[in-house]
């Protein structure tokens, strides 16, 4: 485990916090307890059965054993950490916490069945004997049993480290014996199985389903640009990128002989695909962004390796201009709606590892589709032309 900060001294993240929880409900994980909004405390509510916290807390044992819970993750993948979640448990909290995980494949999915919603209540006889068929106590051990520190302003983020290289899809969350946790946050990458599926339907290359990440950003100030990628579509402004309003705007604006406004700057995100391939058909939606949607937008991609790729980060994607191809054009975009556009590599010539999103002036967007092909699968269209078949010179990051 991460040290804990000391009383009074807020500690830094650790990396792994800037990825994507792939147990939240967000993005389809079935626990109550693994949600996206921070913890909250209403000092003076109580409830039948005591104290009202945000979050998940079992009576006080009074048999032997230790209570947990099973949780399905929304995303199946490589998980790089885990943060237990304390907050305002301070009497209460659980002391103890160890972490295991199993992987079914989507086809063999176990049924979990789903329990009442029944507060102050243990789980069945008949629930325990169908959760048994997990085998859940059998599971890998990604955390061994560690102590927890209680829920302090300061104090209350256990972080947790993992080296797995495993894809995981089910963790099971052990506390000992007793006692609440706010929030639990399962932090990776997602990971696709390549191999499987039609090769004649384009695929969502970036989307965090898949493994596709934002690796660099110029403003995150209303929403990270991870929302860009994410499952489904957006539920809110709050579930889309969305950046703060640029101070360098003219005070009168004037567009050019395109319609195009007349500004000197632009945000951007940088994202790295789930897989090298070819985009053949890019979506933006601006769905929720009705008076601060951007004036325009064009896509720039990139072939970049593991060690280019760290390199760009420390450097801030100063990357040089003519390493960019472009994909699509500057466009105007409308708010609060989708744009479907074909990218400019139709007969699917150039393979991409990364992908730049750039917005002009500024605004919010809700989702960032670029559809094709891996590259390993690649087929012309729309002519009817043999499979062709790209390949990428070693030093890529392994997810991909």
């Amino acid at each position: 485990m991460a040290d804990s900060p000391r009383e009074g001294k807020v500690a830094r993240p650790p990396d792994f916090t800037q990825l994507i929880d792939l147990a939240s409900e967000f993005v389809g994980g079935k626990v109550t307890q693994a949600l996206r909004d921070n913890p909250s405390f209403k000092e003076h509510e109580y409830t039948e059965f005591g104290k009202w916290m945000d979050g998940w807390q079992t009576r006080r044992k009074r048999i032997p054993g230790h209570d947990w819970c099973v949780v399905q993750l929304g995303i199946q993948g490589v998980i790089r950490g885990f943060d237990v979640d304390t907050s305002y448990f301070t009497g209460d909290h659980a002391p103890r916490v160890s972490i295991q995980a199993a992987n079914f494949e989507e086809d063999k999915q176990p049924e979990i069945p789903q329990r009442e919603v029944r507060t102050g209540a243990a789980a069945t006889p008949e629930e325990f004997e169908a959760i048994s068929e997990l085998k859940s106590d059998d599971w890998s051990c990604l955390v061994p049993m560690t102590e927890l520190t209680p829920g302090n302003p300061a104090s209350s983020h256990n972080y947790f480290p993992v080296t797995s290289q495993q894809r995981w899809s089910h963790i099971r969350l052990n506390i000992f014996p007793d006692g609440g946790i706010a929030r639990l946050r399962v932090y990776g990458t997602g990971q696709k199985d390549w191999t499987a599926g039609d090769p004649k339907e384009p695929l969502d290359l970036v989307t965090v389903a898949y493994g596709g990440a934002c690796v660099g950003f110029s403003n995150a100030h209303f929403g990270h640009p991870n929302n860009l990628i994410g499952v489904g579509t957006a539920t809110s402004m709050a579930d889309g990128w969305e950046t703060a309003r640029r101070l360098d705007r003219p005070p009168i604006l004037e567009n050019d002989e395109n319609g195009i406004l007349l500004v000197p700057g632009c945000e951007w995100a940088v994202f790295r695909l789930a897989h090298p391939g070819v985009i053949t058909q890019i979506e933006i939606d601006t769905k929720y962004f009705k008076g601060n949607s951007p004036e325009s937008c064009k896509v720039d991609g990139c072939i970049l390796t593991t060690q280019e790729e760290e390199d760009m980060v420390r450097q801030k994607w100063d990357l040089p201009g003519h390493k960019w191809k472009p994909l699509l054009p500057v466009t105007k975009l409308k708010p609060d709606e989708m744009h479907v556009l074909d990218s400019l590599t139709p007969e699917l010539q150039d393979v991409i590892t990364h992908a730049k999103f750039t917005i002009t002036p500024d605004g919010g967007v809700s989702r960032l589709r670029l559809k094709g092909f891996p590259s390993s699968i690649c087929l012309l269209r729309p002519r009817e032309k043999p499979m062709m078949r790209f390949s990428v010179k070693a030093g890529f990051r392994a997810n991909l």
